[in-house]
């Protein structure tokens, strides 16, 4: 029981880093739709969210499986909060569901 409680820090931390990732790739989603240069922004995005996960799983995870999978585990469930927390999606001004619905 103590080792699990001994885990709760790479939880936290594996958490904190899901809501960066996830919180960063919703606000980059919002960003990029109505931008004139949305590759910039969905790409540089890609690369600071990657980079922050992977250096921080590598640092949690300090050479232990346990601690990787703990901190995985708080990545997972961070992504299940954002994605509840976040809303529904917001409709396109051109979506190809409206303009489906105005053929002949």
């Amino acid at each position: 029981m103590l080792e699990m409680l001994s885990l709760m820090p790479q939880l936290a931390a594996g958490a904190l880093l899901g809501v960066i990732f996830f919180g960063g790739l919703w606000w980059t989603v919002r960003k990029g739709v109505l931008s004139t240069r949305p590759a910039f922004w969905f790409l540089g995005s890609l690369l600071l969210r990657f980079s922050i996960a992977l250096a921080g799983f590598y640092l949690v995870a300090d050479g232990q499986w346990q601690r990787l999978l703990a901190c995985f585990l708080g990545f997972v469930m961070a992504r299940y909060m954002v994605t509840r927390l976040s809303g529904p999606p917001v409709e396109c001004q051109h979506s190809p569901a409206k303009e489906a619905g105005n053929a002949p």
